[in-house]
């Protein structure tokens, strides 16, 4: 018998029916809170229900229905409302990154033939090269619209909410940003999306009083399906703050109960955290009430425990606080481990915005700090094509999978095969279903005795050293030779190293402690995974908008260097 039960959900056929329904049942309750300077504004069920349905009218009244709208903007309210309108009746929606530039805007306009681009006011700068085609409406001037809407559904007006509503079509549009490719236009359905809420609120339990602190940007399918229509499909309360350079202050201000975070955030947390306890000298005490705490053996009361155990921590994060939800990369367990003691929980996924975007959970009760998380439950989960290791491919089905790429039938066809969503991860399952992520499968490097080599492995290791800020690992060729090298890149932690040696550091003392790092990972992997060298990077590695390196291009500049210290070293 397993050793969790599924939370009851609803799984509502699509995100129209869903509003009007949670409207109806929480009513005045709050759905939004938007920070206004020292102030901030509440936007109950009830208003967003009236004000998704007089946009969508609106919408319908000045001809834009039936195609792709843009959708540029940073989280607020505004943006879910736009995003609630178009895509629950009027067409399709497209979220845009709101750092976006001019001509990769008016490129993705033109691919997806828009018609309108519902924008913010820092956004604006972005349309410039936009097709006159393409009509501009401001956050700004969003509440003319909403107004105009209103007396239209007075007089009779059901255009849009008596709008055909396929749930099995296209109805989000979603260019992602990989760390090799060109974006790839992702089609979602609302079966996709719904189906996916009803997942996740079967794996975490989420009701009517946690809040949210969005702090993630809602373009991202992550942000979006599991920090705003997850609370909303659970009667749970939103609030937009100042961003990640206020979060602190956010924190206090909204006093939420869960985060969605990315890797870097857990361990900054964590590590700020063990900073503070032994600046005040409390490792001791700290450690007597996490070992007390943790015989309490009902998982729901230990937590509560260790909440009341560390006041001053969790007021610190608003008072709230009781689980952060991390995806995007694999996280240190130590620091999700040790923010539990605190009575923080960390859950975490593993999820692709082809898969709307969740495809693997860890538990609230049953979880692995070291996995991506286990299938959710009506879906299938695989790994093809193993290894002797038992290493292959992670593969999905279920009702979570796009319906493709837009106007791409080879590339679709390349990643769904009779039904399974082929997702180019590489990882295995342990005996008890939990989900190991080991690399990308176009990353793997193959030696010349045929041994598979994930280079994302190998960069864990490495930034687990004390000097490592960054590494790419590359399989290089040189001149002359015929099986590839494995080279690491390096990103130093430069801040450590003038921590330790002062600003005036030599680059011997530099080239020393990256030696002793590539000497330490190699004591601890099997002699094929050996790294033979490594060179220096300067400046960060670049990212995409999801924070990932983009390896597209490391292993031909690295080669060009690689071999410059070759030809001078012979």
């Amino acid at each position: 018998m397993a050793p969790y039960q599924n939370y009851p959900t609803e799984c509502y056929p699509d995100l129209r029916r869903l509003y009007h329904a949670v409207a109806e049942r929480y009513g005045d309750k709050p759905l939004f809170l938007q920070k206004q300077g020292v102030s901030y504004t509440s936007y109950s069920y009830r208003r967003f229900e009236r004000e998704v349905d007089a946009l969508g009218t609106a919408l319908f009244a000045r001809g834009l229905d039936g195609g792709c709208i843009l959708l540029l903007g940073e989280n607020c309210y505004e943006w879910a409302l736009s995003y609630m309108a178009v895509i629950c009746g009027v067409g399709t929606v497209v979220p845009v990154d709101a750092g976006t530039d001019a001509d990769t805007l008016a490129s993705l306009a033109a691919h997806c033939e828009a018609v309108a681009v519902i924008h913010s006011k820092k956004s604006s700068a972005a349309l410039k090269k936009l097709s006159p085609s393409v009509q501009k409406i401001s956050f700004d001037a969003l509440r003319e619209w909403i107004e105009e809407g209103a007396l239209h559904l007075e007089g009779g007006d059901r255009s849009f909410l008596d709008a055909p509503l396929d749930p099995h079509a296209m109805s989000a549009l979603l260019f992602t940003s990989g760390t090799h490719d060109t974006p790839k236009g992702v089609m979602l359905s609302h079966r996709n999306l719904c189906f996916n809420l009803s997942e996740m609120c079967k794996m975490i339990y989420i009701d009517e009083k946690d809040t949210f602190l969005s702090i993630l940007p809602l373009h991202h399918i992550y942000e979006c399906a599991c920090g705003f229509l997850c609370p909303l499909s659970r009667g749970a309360t939103v609030a937009f703050g100042d961003g990640l350079r206020h979060l602190t202050h956010d924190m206090r201000w909204a006093r939420p109960t869960v985060m969605l975070c990315v890797p870097l955030l857990i361990e900054t947390m964590h590590h700020k955290l063990q900073l503070n306890i032994r600046k005040l000298g409390m490792e001791k005490q700290i450690s007597l009430a996490v070992r007390a705490s943790n015989a309490i053996a009902h998982e729901p009361l230990r937590m509560q425990a260790k909440r009341r155990l560390f006041p001053e921590i969790h007021k610190s994060f608003g008072g709230r606080l009781r689980m952060l939800i991390v995806g995007g990369a694999s996280t240190d367990p130590a620091a999700i481990r040790g923010l539990r003691e605190l009575g923080i929980a960390v859950l975490q996924g593993y999820g692709l915005t082809e898969c709307a975007p969740i495809v693997a959970l860890n538990r609230d009760t049953f979880y692995n700090d070291r996995a991506a998380g286990l299938a959710t439950p009506d879906t299938l989960l695989d790994i093809y094509d193993t290894q002797d290791d038992g290493t292959g491919e992670i593969r999905c089905k279920g009702d979570h999978v796009m319906l493709g790429y837009f106007r791409d039938p080879k590339r679709t066809a390349e990643v769904i095969r009779n039904g399974w969503f082929y997702t180019g991860d590489l990882g295995h399952l342990d005996p008890d279903g939990f989900l190991f992520i080991t690399g990308r499968k176009k990353n793997m490097i193959v030696n010349r005795d045929g041994k598979h080599i994930y280079p994302e492995e190998l960069e864990t290791l490495l930034c687990d050293t004390p000097f490592v800020k960054e590494a790419v690992v590359v399989g290089l060729v040189p001149p002359g030779k015929r099986s590839p090298r494995l080279i690491a890149v390096i990103h130093p932690d430069y801040a450590r190293m003038e921590r330790t040696y002062g600003k005036r550091f030599t680059r011997a003392q530099l080239g020393l402690e990256l030696r002793k790092a590539v000497a330490q990972v190699n004591a601890t992997v099997a002699p094929y995974k050996r790294l033979r060298d490594f060179l220096i990077r300067t400046e960060p590695f670049p990212k995409n908008t999801s924070h990932k390196i983009k390896r597209q291009g490391i292993d031909e500049e690295a080669l060009r260097e690689y071999s410059e210290k070759i030809k001078n070293l012979t």
